[in-house]
């Protein structure tokens, strides 16, 4: 891998929005692979995308193929008219 496609910890985290300390601690924790480099962690582009795919959120599956995060209406609430 070549060493331009490294990411400084600033970087990674100025791409996540996050603070340098979040990306340290990543590092630290074993969460975020990085390689230290003289001067700094850096961070390859595989590993990045492993991290995130691996903190991702994963949705539930319903019983009709999607993700339904409303509550179910019941039948006494279909029959109800409007508040006003």
């Amino acid at each position: 891998m070549s060493r331009e496609q490294y990411r400084t910890v600033r970087e990674v985290a100025d791409l996540l929005q996050v603070n340098e300390v979040t990306v340290r601690r990543w590092i630290k924790d074993g969460e975020l692979r990085a390689i230290d480099i003289g001067k700094g962690w850096r961070i390859g582009p595989e590993d990045l995308d492993a991290f995130l795919d691996d903190h991702a959120t994963r949705p539930t599956a319903t019983g009709h193929g999607g993700t339904n995060t409303a509550p179910e209406m019941t039948g006494a609430d279909k029959t109800k008219g409007p508040k006003n």
